[in-house]
């Protein structure tokens, strides 16, 4: 293989124990570490520390905490970043930000370092969840994609949905990178009578949401869904996966409303969430801004079919193996009870089959591409050689 890369990677708003970008960076990370190369993440935290890790360097600075989001951090210091990446000298940067490092981009183009930024969401569709009209939310996103396109060296994109808004103002460096499931972590086998007894009884519907509980990513819709069933008369309880800011409202309207959930806040565990995943009968995604759902997928590598936004991307992620819902409860209680009346055999060997076509190979391999980077077992052939 040719030299070794070293890959520095930049990333705000990575949730402080979990999430699907934490979930990424590791992956990915790892990934690229067998692969032969030197990662090197860099994260806000409470304070610097300094590790070598499974995915490779991890390096965090201090970065405040945004209010109200729970949790998530940025790092602010401009001055100690660019030093940061002075002394590390990368041979490539990827940047999971699209907002406040798109400056790196501009470091990148004085470094003479190619640079990449990778597209986690829509913009338009984070805009749109926190009030802004579909107008004002396209125009807002189209200039912000004009720059950051112009900035990097390329654009990655997670699924052909991501990738329209970069399509729509003419981007030529936009390329497809699909994300992956652990296949081996989340299997259909981790299915567990005990526990799902625990939450609901053998007539009833075990329904789950693994998300965090913030603004964008629409919770509320789950419990809605739930509300539409009991009043079709169908027998469902609902456990929620995860925290964030709207937890106590939530719980609030769970309570005044007498619905049957159970909030489980931050689940630690991964084999425990992924027994819990496995032993539902339906997992609901009602995010509108995804733009590939890490969670519906393992939800999905575990035999649960998932109900999703028809708003986000996960439609394109599930294929026929899931079911799409309208932004609002009635729509996702249709969508349950589509995937109930399939017989359950049938939706469980759909759901493992859909996700087998996501492993994490080939999404590193798809991310050191976007990199020109070399793969595993292949040297680079030089320019202008057949």
């Amino acid at each position: 293989m040719s030299e070794p890369l070293r890959i520095v990677r930049l990333a705000n708003f990575v949730a402080p124990s979990s999430g699907g970008l934490r979930t990424a960076l590791r992956e990915l990370g790892k990934g690229f570490k067998t692969a032969g190369h030197e990662p090197v993440l860099i994260v806000p935290g409470e304070r610097h520390t300094d590790q070598e890790t499974e995915q490779g360097r991890v390096i965090t600075l201090p970065g405040p905490l945004l209010p109200g989001t729970g949790g998530y951090r940025v790092l602010t210091d401009r001055r100690r970043v660019a030093a940061l990446l002075e002394e590390l000298a990368p041979d490539r940067l990827e940047v999971s930000d699209r907002t406040t490092l798109r400056w790196t981009g501009k470091w990148a183009r004085r470094a003479r370092v190619p640079a990449v930024m990778v597209s986690h969401e829509t913009a338009d569709g984070v805009l749109r969840t926190w009030g802004l009209s579909e107008g004002a939310a396209r125009r807002a996103a189209d200039a912000l994609n004009v720059r950051t396109a112009h900035t990097y060296s390329r654009v990655v994109c997670t699924t052909e949905f991501a990738e329209r808004e970069f399509v729509r103002i003419g981007a030529r460096n936009v390329v497809r990178a699909p994300l992956g499931v652990d296949l081996v972590q989340r299997h259909p086998a981790l299915r567990d009578a005990g526990l799902r007894a625990r939450h609901a009884h053998v007539a009833e519907a075990l329904l789950v949401t693994c998300t965090r509980l913030s603004v964008e990513k629409r919770p509320g819709t789950a419990l809605d869904a739930l509300e539409a069933l009991l009043a079709r008369g169908r027998r469902a309880v609902l456990v929620i996966a995860g925290d964030g800011p709207l937890r106590p409202r939530l719980e609030q309207r769970a309570r005044e409303r007498g619905l049957p959930v159970t909030f489980l806040g931050h689940v630690s565990d991964r084999a425990m969430l992924g027994a819990l995943q496995a032993s539902a009968d339906v997992c609901l995604a009602p995010g509108p801004a995804e733009t590939f759902g890490l969670a519906a997928l393992e939800a999905m590598a575990c035999g649960t079919p998932v109900a999703v936004s028809t708003s986000s991307a996960l439609p394109e992620v599930i294929g026929s193996a899931g079911a799409a819902a309208a932004d609002h409860g009635e729509g996702f209680a249709d969508a349950v009870e589509e995937l109930l009346g399939r017989p359950e055999e049938e939706r469980r060997e759909a759901a493992r089959a859909r996700a087998e076509c996501f492993g994490w190979d080939t999404a590193v391999t798809a991310f050191l591409t976007a990199h020109d980077a070399p793969l595993p077992g292949r040297d680079r052939v030089p320019e202008g050689v057949v």
